[in-house]
């Protein structure tokens, strides 16, 4: 199917308003590394613009001080790294502690890559919540694509750009049919980014995105993307509805960016600001009708 404005109108949760910082979900975002500072911000901020109560950030300790600077609403915490500023091994139990309370979490936007990162990431995956895996946490997976039958029975999301799928996946098939391929083989909900991004799932849904445009074809619009989806999921929004709001008013903040800062010239910075007015359009001119 080709997602509709009704359709993430009708996916977007219900504002509580007698709810409270808790009752909108916490989620846990395992992100950064040193050079790649930006990622957990975006990604951080993002889940916030998208509604969540409460955001975590595990970063990196080289790295912690530059992106702690960064952030205002969001909480980050230093993790033992390898010396080169990337997770060790040595963090596992920290992220544990820090994980268990949340809803959902997020590993891989700007994580850089080393052998006990890769390693860190895959041991990491029997975590019970909700999971988006986005850029190094899904490289960590090539060659180890075994590894996500332990999130069998569990809710698992990628989101990785072509590239990022040839690693793991077979795309010859096509965008549709390797990513739908891929879902079912695999038990995951498969975000395949680029021009109409797809979105498939374990049970055989498939769904195409229209919206969004090449200016957002620059570092750091996929992190706002993984901090946004994993934001409904700590909602508790069914998966694939998760996916697909958050894949189409990702979409459309950048379509309202680029009519504003042009698709050569806007920024993830511009895209993120965005998110609200994306919201805003969407619950005003698509009344909700179930």
């Amino acid at each position: 199917m080709e997602l509709t404005a009704d359709f993430v109108r009708a996916a977007l949760p219900v504002r509580d308003p007698l709810g409270h910082k808790g009752t909108f979900g916490k989620v846990y975002c395992l992100c950064g590394s040193v050079g790649f500072t930006g990622a957990p911000v975006f990604a951080g901020r993002a889940a916030m613009r998208m509604g969540s109560g409460l955001v975590y950030l595990g970063v990196p300790e080289r790295g912690w001080s530059v992106v702690a600077a960064k952030c205002d609403e969001v909480m980050a915490f230093p993790l033992p790294d390898t010396g080169e500023g990337k997770l060790s091994l040595r963090a596992e139990e920290a992220i544990r502690a820090a994980a268990a309370p949340c809803d959902a979490v997020l590993m891989g936007c700007g994580l850089g890559r080393s052998a006990e990162t890769d390693a860190l990431t895959r041991r990491l995956l029997d975590l019970p919540q909700p999971l988006v895996l986005d850029a190094d946490g899904i490289n960590a997976l090539a060659g180890h694509i075994d590894e996500l039958q332990r999130r069998r029975g569990k809710v698992t999301v990628l989101t990785p750009h072509e590239g990022e799928f040839a690693r793991i996946g077979d795309l010859t098939a096509g965008r549709e049919a390797s990513a739908a391929a891929f879902a079912r083989a695999n038990g995951v909900y498969l975000v395949l980014k680029g021009h109409r991004t797809v979105i498939a799932t374990p049970d055989g849904r498939l769904a195409v995105n229209p919206t969004g445009n090449s200016g957002m074809a620059k570092g750091g619009s996929g992190d706002i993307l993984s901090g946004m989806a994993v934001s409904l999921l700590g909602q508790g929004l069914e998966p694939f509805a998760a996916c697909c709001t958050a894949v189409y008013l990702h979409g459309l903040a950048g379509d309202l960016a680029a009519r504003d800062k042009t698709e050569r010239s806007m920024l993830p910075t511009d895209l993120l600001e965005r998110i609200p007015d994306a919201v805003r359009e969407i619950e005003r001119r698509y009344p909700r009708t179930i």
